[in-house]
This record gives C-alpha cells, structure tokens and sequence, in this order.
C-alpha cells in the first residue's frame, strides 16, 4: 500500500478481512521503498493514494511498470478529478476509488485478481505457443523436404495453409509464392503425372485415406527432372474443406538408384546368359573335337589291329607297317589328348602366371600372326592359383577381342607387380575401341572381363583412340582385401600407373 495514513490503511484492511481475504501488506510512502517491495517479494496488486507528498499515483504506476510490468495498480484517494482519473487510466491504472466510496473496492480487488490470473494464463499458453512454433520451425528446416498443409474446400478450391522454407529449394518457388498461388505447384508437375497426382488426391480426399504420390516435376530455369515422393493424411473440416498434413521429398537420387540397379541386373542377366551360350559352345567343341578326333583316330587304330586276329598268313613286312602305322596313330592321339587339355587348362599356369602370360603371348602369335610382345617386371609373381587363372583368362580373353576386332598387328603386355597389386596392361596398335563398341548390348567380352575384375575386388578400365589403337588395364590387389585407390589409372592420352608418394601420383581413380 502506497498510504500516509494509518486510519486508511486500517480501514481498508477491515473491508478486506470482513470479505475474507488473507491479506499480507506492506506499507511504503516513498519511491525506494516502492523499489525495494517490489524487488524482495511477489505482490499481488497496489493500492496507492493519489498524491503523497514523497511519492505520487503517477510515480508508483510508473515504478510499477518497470520492476513488476504486470502488476495491478488502484488508485484509492481521497479525491480524484475527473481529468486525474482519465489520465492515470491512460497512464496504466487498473482501477480509480475514492475513499468516501470504498464499497467497489472488494468487487475491484477480486476482478484484478481474476484479470491477472487470466492474464497469467495466456502469458503462459503463449510462451509454450512461442516454444511450440520455434521447435516446428526447427524440425521443419531440417526435414529433407517440404511440409505443407494444402486444403481442398466445399467449392473445390485448392490452397496452401502453410509450406515451410525447402519449398524454395526443392520446387524453386517461396512459401509465400504457393501460398498465394497455389496452382504453381501442379504446373512443375510433368504432363503424365499430372493427371494420377489429381486422382490420388481424389480418392484421398473421398476416402480420406492417405495420399502417397510419387511423379516428377521439372522447376522452371532447371533443366534436370526430379522426382518428388508427396505423402500426407487428410481430415474433414466442419466447413466441408480437407486438409491434408503432409511432406514433399526429393527422391531423385533413389529413383536414379532403382534404374542403375535394374540395369545392372538387367546386364547381369544377359552376361549370365552369354556365358552360359559360350559354356555350351565350349561343350561341344570339345566333344566334336573328341568325336572328331581321338574317335576318329581310335576307330583307326582299331581298324589297322584286325588283321591281326584273323588267320590269315601275311609277311612279316606287313606287321611290321601295321605296328608302325598303329604307332603313328597313337603319337596323333596323344598330342590330340595334350591340345585338348591346354585347352582347357594350361599346365603352363603351374609355373606361375609369368610364364603362363610369356606362353600364351607366343601361341597367340604363332596362331594369329599379330606380333606380341610381353615386359614384366621380374620372372616370377606369386599369387594365389585362382588369381593367376582369373588374369590369365582376362589376357585370353583381351587377345582373343584383338584378333576379332582391333585389326591389330602389334601388342605389348605389361605385367608389373606391385604393392599387394598386380597390374596387367595390353595396348595394341588397331583401329581403337570407341564408346559405342563400349556400349553395344553384346559387347559380352569387355563386360565379362569387368565382372571377373569386380569380382577379384578390382580395376578393370579400357580406352580407345580411333585409328591409333586400345588399351586394356587391369589392377587386381593380390590379397583381395579391398579397393586400393593409392593407385590412379590412367588419363586419356597417357597410361601410366604411379605408386603413392612419387611426384607423378595422379588424379583419378576409376573403379568399374
């Protein structure tokens, strides 16, 4: 209480004990006691005489609304005029009494009480509302995608409630944009979309059931497509209206993903087919050749042993030819068998993938008359039996792709050992593998030796230069512990593989 007199302030509490209110008072007349009241304890309301001589109403309103801003201030005076009270309300008072006239004080008193409670509760209900929005704000700034609230009314018209701040990123247009024309965002949407996003929203909106879309949609000034994941769940509004809460995702990436893959194993499927064709070829040559030949030359053999069954007499002379004869036969049978079986496996591979190489190299000469010439770095590499067999079968393979089609007449091979790595390197002088001989579907060779290379957990890279001839290379680890990318393949003009530390240590990798 702001009062000098000690009659009125005895007064004024009897009418409030006889209302029944508990009252806890201080008694201040000065603006420091004011400050110190309000600072040490929570005070309910003040109730101030208009004009003492150390502190005026004018003085404690204002010292209120300093310290304690939302604290009610009655002026109870002996005398107000009518210009005080109309200043002192607009200044801030609650409430304006005369002390002839106490009997609105109570009614007064408990309606400040009940103002400031309420007034409490919303402070309250808007700082949580306040705490609320800051932390939907968050969320949705860090969503991977656009959350909006779109509503159909009774009359069909569509409109953006709320669209947060990735619409700028992920459609090009603000929220404030689509909010304020909301048929932006069907115009990114491609044509033969179009017409399945209104369906869905539709049969959402009929059955009120969620509304999951996927289309693409194309930003205006972007030339790339994207592909947008739109799912949200509607509900009906008294008004007729639905509103649908729901999020917009780019799902590009994943979309470009589930291609790749279906190509992939799309291209897995012909190489498996191609592989199992060249199986069943194999096959039968091998057969043919065994019909063909050994059959061939045993069924002679046979035929040259009857005359030694039957009693007829002959010379000496003409056993003698015959055995010589049956020898021959057999000599032919057994290279037959050595043929066949360096077919299938060279024995040669026992002594060590050099000499299988060095070996393989020669023959291919010899057979195709394209000269072949083979550098490696030591006379022997030790690697495991099924690694020699694997690059050895991707060398076969890359001769056998040269004499087919480079229209070669040169070939150097390199076959280098390096950290935990073999490298193998055939460059030929033809007329240059091109990126449409790449990408032809039955190019069942090259793709073949790039499965057997990802298999091996390794590099398989291949370049051309019409008129000037290809080169295969090769980077296998000899352990098979993985990818090791300290080692670049080549760039286009020069092929050259750098150990990690050298000044030459070059630029990029290419893993296939």
């Amino acid at each position: 209480m702001i009062e000098s007199s000690d009659e009125d302030v005895n007064r004024i509490l009897e009418i409030l004990a006889e209302s029944d209110f508990q009252t806890d008072y201080v008694c201040v007349d000065t603006k420091k006691g004011l400050e110190d009241a309000l600072q040490t304890q929570t005070w309910d309301m003040i109730l101030s005489e208009n004009n003492l001589p150390q502190l005026t109403a004018i003085q404690v309103i204002e010292t209120a609304k300093k310290n304690k801003p939302d604290i009610p201030v009655i002026v109870v005076s002996n005398q107000i005029s009518d210009e005080a009270v109309e200043f002192l309300m607009g200044l801030g008072a609650y409430d304006l009494l005369t002390k002839t006239n106490l009997a609105r004080l109570v009614p007064v008193i408990r309606r400040s009480i009940s103002e400031s409670e309420n007034y409490q509760r919303f402070i309250s209900t808007q700082t949580a509302l306040q705490k609320s929005e800051e932390l939907f704000q968050a969320i949705t700034s860090n969503l991977p995608g656009v959350v909006f609230q779109f509503q159909v009314d009774a009359n069909h018209q569509a409109s953006f409630l709320y669209v947060s701040d990735a619409s700028e990123t992920l459609l090009g247009l603000s929220p404030s944009m689509l909010i304020s024309n909301p048929g932006l965002f069907p115009e990114l949407i491609l044509t033969d979309d179009r017409v399945y996003y209104d369906q869905l929203m539709m049969i959402s909106a009929k059955q009120l059931s969620t509304w999951n879309w996927e289309g693409c949609i194309q930003v205006k000034g972007d030339s790339d497509i994207k592909w947008i994941s739109l799912r949200a769940t509607p509900r009906k509004m008294p008004d007729g209206a639905t509103l649908w809460d729901g999020i917009m995702i780019n799902i590009t990436r994943n979309k470009l993903a589930e291609r790749e893959i279906a190509r992939s194993r799309e291209q897995l499927a012909e190489l498996s087919s191609y592989l199992q064709k060249v199986k069943e070829q194999e096959r039968a040559r091998i057969a043919r050749e065994i019909h063909d030949d050994i059959g061939g030359t045993l069924t002679a053999i046979k035929c040259e042993l009857f005359p030694f069954f039957d009693s007829a007499a002959r010379p000496i002379e003409f056993y003698q030819q015959k055995a010589k004869s049956i020898e021959s036969l057999v000599d032919r049978v057994i290279d037959s068998t050595r043929r066949i079986s360096l077919d299938l496996r060279p024995g040669i591979l026992d002594c060590g993938i050099v000499a299988a190489v060095q070996w393989q190299a020669k023959e291919f000469s010899n057979r195709t008359g394209i000269v072949c010439r083979v550098s490696c770095s030591s006379d022997e590499i030790s690697i495991d039996s099924d690694l020699s067999i694997a690059i050895f079968r991707i060398f076969q393979e890359t001769l056998t792709n040269i004499s087919k089609h480079a229209s070669a007449t040169h070939i150097q091979v390199k076959l280098v050992e390096l950290d935990q790595m073999v490298l193998l390197e055939v460059i030929d002088n033809g007329r240059g593998i091109t990126d449409l001989d790449m990408g032809k579907h039955e190019s069942y060779g090259i793709r073949g030796m790039r499965e057997r290379c990802q298999q091996l957990k390794g590099n398989f890279h291949i370049m051309g230069e019409t008129g000037k001839g290809t080169k295969v290379t090769i980077l296998i680890p000899t352990e098979n512990f993985g990818y090791h990318s300290e080692y670049m393949i080549e760039s286009k003009n020069e092929s050259e593989l750098i150990q990690p530390g050298t000044s030459k240590a070059r630029k990029r990798a290419v893993k296939h």
